[in-house]
């Protein structure tokens, strides 16, 4: 199977089925056996398509004579395939990306369609200075950025209202870039600097992240997967954002700490460490077969402090009510902040705003009722909008008068008293998230 094809079918496999790409690829990569190469071409195209589909559509609606909606569908991804080859692949010749996509119509598609994909490309070739956002002048600022950048227009507007036009901007740049690995050193064997140097010794570029005493990231894109230090459990993956989040826990020896949505395991992971692998991690999550995740890779890094809980976040544990020194809220969202990551975020927005909402403020709540006195709560989310973050924080500051008080973050050195914050993407090369912080006096 060419890398080509092979997009092409799992860029319709995962439209039809709504299944996630990362899954498509690691079952095709497997199934194809790819070189290397191959591979990665594939897994380029496969996640720029998806990433740049907004943007490809707008410019295939400018070079079609026929309308996007009345493409046929695998039409349509032959086109976005090669229209990305042409406008953000400069080491293939548009040649190469005309031909090839081509070939695919005359494969997969009717016949006919061969001859309208090789116009509307040529054309692409032709016209390449053409293909620019709209004015944003005319169009407005939300459906300029949602072209330029590739995520969808109410995101945009969205961000605009929220932070501003030029932070807006900042943010979708950053989401636009290729994101770096950040591992997470096992402080229970080994330190930082011992980490870089064996990375070093494997021809592995890294530098210290910049406020995370733990953390390294690679310089460079490639899977990371097989490396020794990973494989021996010396580090895990976690992005600097979310090891920020498990410092501002503060969790230390010998305490009782509860992880309220532990999967797949990272936040577990790093207050375990903290804790010198002492005292009792509860790690809680509603789906009992990605608690698997959980004790394997506590396993493989050497904590045994953990004990995994298949329980409904958003409902107290009764047996666990009042018995916490620090409980982590870090609940389901939209996950805005991790666009970067995951590019099918871009296209599946939440149906139902005001029940993800409810959730959030509940698994908070059950949270909550976990803590003694003098208890610490952390509620943080992996997304960028302040309905998901600051507003369910007021809420329950709000609800639970009396009982909690705002505790400051103690991790951001230019912000010593904050108690919430919102981390930008732009700010520290990590994820887009939120953190907040709470004390229980009564």
């Amino acid at each position: 199977m060419k890398p080509r094809e092979a997009a092409l079918l799992s860029l319709c496999s995962c439209a039809d089925s709504e299944r996630y790409s990362n899954l498509e690829l690691d079952s095709s990569i497997k199934k194809y056996g790819f070189s290397p190469a191959d591979r990665g071409l594939y897994t380029v195209l496969v996640y720029g398509v998806i990433e740049k589909r907004i943007s490809l559509d707008y410019y295939i609606g400018m070079l079609s004579s026929v309308p996007c909606e009345k493409i046929e569908p695998k039409i349509m991804n032959i086109l976005r395939l090669g229209l990305y080859q042409i406008m953000y692949m400069d080491r293939i010749p548009d040649r190469a990306a005309v031909n090839e996509s081509v070939e695919l119509c005359k494969l997969h598609c009717h016949r006919g369609a061969d001859g309208f994909v090789n116009a509307v490309l040529r054309s692409a070739v032709r016209r390449r200075g053409e293909l620019v956002p709209p004015d944003e002048n005319t169009s407005g600022a939300g459906r300029y950025l949602s072209v330029k950048y590739g995520i969808p227009e109410h995101i945009c507007v969205m961000w605009t209202d929220m932070y501003g036009r030029d932070r807006c901007e900042k943010i979708l740049g950053a989401l636009d870039a290729h994101p770096y690995i950040t591992l997470r050193t096992n402080t229970l064997r080994t330190d930082r600097d011992k980490l870089i140097q064996m990375l070093s010794g494997i021809g592995i570029e890294s530098e210290k992240t910049r406020l995370s005493p733990f953390g390294v990231k690679l310089k460079s894109y490639e899977a990371v997967s097989d490396i020794a230090p990973l494989s021996e459990g010396l580090c895990f993956v976690q992005d600097e954002a979310s090891q920020l989040c498990s410092l501002a826990l503060g969790a230390s020896e010998n305490e009782i700490c509860i992880d309220t949505c532990a999967c797949p395991g990272g936040k577990s992971f790093s207050a375990a460490m903290s804790m010198k692998n002492t005292g009792r991690l509860y790690s809680l999550d509603l789906h009992a077969n990605k608690l698997s995740l959980v004790k394997n890779g506590a396993g493989k890094l050497g904590i045994n402090i953990i004990e995994t809980v298949c329980h409904n976040g958003s409902k107290p544990h009764p047996e666990l009510i009042g018995k916490a020194d620090r409980v982590l809220c870090d609940v389901p969202c939209s996950g805005l902040g991790v666009i970067a990551k995951k590019p099918d975020l871009r296209h599946r927005a939440s149906s139902d705003e005001s029940r993800l909402h409810e959730t959030q403020y509940d698994i908070l709540c059950a949270g909550a009722s976990y803590l003694k006195p003098g208890g610490t709560l952390v509620y943080s989310t992996c997304t960028l909008n302040r309905s998901e973050n600051e507003d369910i924080a007021a809420r329950f500051l709000d609800t639970h008068r009396g009982v909690f008080k705002p505790a400051s973050l103690g991790v951001f050195p230019e912000e010593p008293n904050a108690t919430q914050k919102t981390i930008f993407p732009y700010e520290f090369g990590s994820d887009g998230f939120f953190i907040s912080k709470f004390v229980r006096i009564g």
